[in-house]
């Protein structure tokens, strides 16, 4: 696969910093993005992967030679996920191990029973637009799931990522992110009244300056971090959605994706060989997104690449583990 850096910037990027293009376009899938790179040897986990997009860049990693396991909450439905791979490719190497990203004592036992290195993480799993859902903690379920979850995640097996020498992690974000950054005083709507959608944006801009620090403080282990928007897909995600909520999304010309062209941005960000090094970015559609202009669809604003706001962010969440530790 060739990619094509093309001048230009991105928000919270060295002036200097190419903009990564490829030649995928939104209706490219994870098998035709994945084409042709040998994964072999490589290990990858991937979170949520019992359906949707996650079960399909599940499906590409393995296809292309990956030992990947599908983490997810429910391991039947993960099962049946994996013998479906499997039944698709022989060869396939998939296993499954159960997670609960609402609960840190199974995010815990993840991370405790994973040995050896670890190649890829894809960040995939989250909810979307529940009823007002808290943890024991007393965290909102969308930030504590979305963000609070993978973070600890992705923290607890930094280790591992960095034994694999040139480890990527992929952290899915959503168009949602454009429309609000963090609430840091009140990120779990204790003061304020509970807005569904209001907390899916705030979680989604949390997974791009995930992305953003997580890449600062890591890279120099050979770890790469990239946020990616996969594009509206019907799927569990979306449960939760009225259907005059579907509706409004589909007549003001939102193209909803297949579950195969959703998962081939994150696919793409974990394997595409031009991207070793090149991370605290955000993509959509096989490329790197393009800076929001305010009336226009797309784009990655500014205050999901906000250094200052990912090192705060940073910091609110290992506060918050550590409170939670008590």
């Amino acid at each position: 696969m060739t990619t094509h850096p093309t001048p230009g910037t991105t928000p919270g990027t060295a002036p200097t910093a190419p903009r990564f293009t490829t030649p995928f376009t939104a209706l490219s899938t994870a098998a035709e993005v994945v084409a042709g790179i040998d994964l072999g040897g490589r290990r990858a986990v991937v979170t949520g992967a019992s359906s949707g997009i996650g079960v399909e860049t599940a499906r590409a990693l393995a296809g292309a030679g990956a030992e990947v396991t599908l983490a997810v909450r429910d391991t039947e439905a993960g099962e049946r996920a994996a013998a479906d791979i499997r039944a698709g490719d022989g060869a396939a190497q998939v296993r499954v191990a159960p997670l609960d990203l609402a609960d840190q004592r199974s995010v815990a036992a993840f991370v405790a029973g994973w040995e050896g290195p670890l190649h890829l993480l894809v960040n995939n799993a989250g909810v979307m637009t529940p009823p007002e859902t808290r943890t024991p903690e007393g965290w909102e379920l969308q930030f504590a799931t979305n963000h609070l979850g993978h973070f600890a995640l992705a923290t607890g097996l930094r280790p591992a990522l960095a034994a694999a020498g040139r480890a990527r992690v992929v952290s899915l974000s959503s168009v949602a992110h454009l429309r609000g950054g963090v609430d840091f005083d009140d990120p779990h709507f204790r003061t304020r009244p509970y807005d569904a959608m209001r907390a899916y944006e705030q979680s989604k801009t949390a997974t791009a300056l995930f992305a953003v620090e997580a890449h600062r403080r890591w890279s120099p282990d050979g770890i790469t971090v990239n946020a990616v928007h996969p594009g509206a897909i019907l799927s569990n995600l979306t449960r939760h959605m009225s259907a005059e909520e579907l509706d409004r999304a589909k007549s003001s010309g939102y193209v909803f994706k297949t579950p195969e062209q959703g998962a081939a941005t994150s696919v793409l960000v974990a394997t595409a060989p031009g991207l070793d090094g090149v991370g605290g970015r955000y993509f959509e559609d096989c490329a790197e997104a393009r800076p929001h202009v305010e009336g226009t669809p797309g784009g990655v604003a500014a205050h999901a690449l906000d250094p200052v706001a990912a090192a705060r962010l940073w910091q609110l969440s290992l506060d918050m583990l550590a409170a939670a530790r008590l």
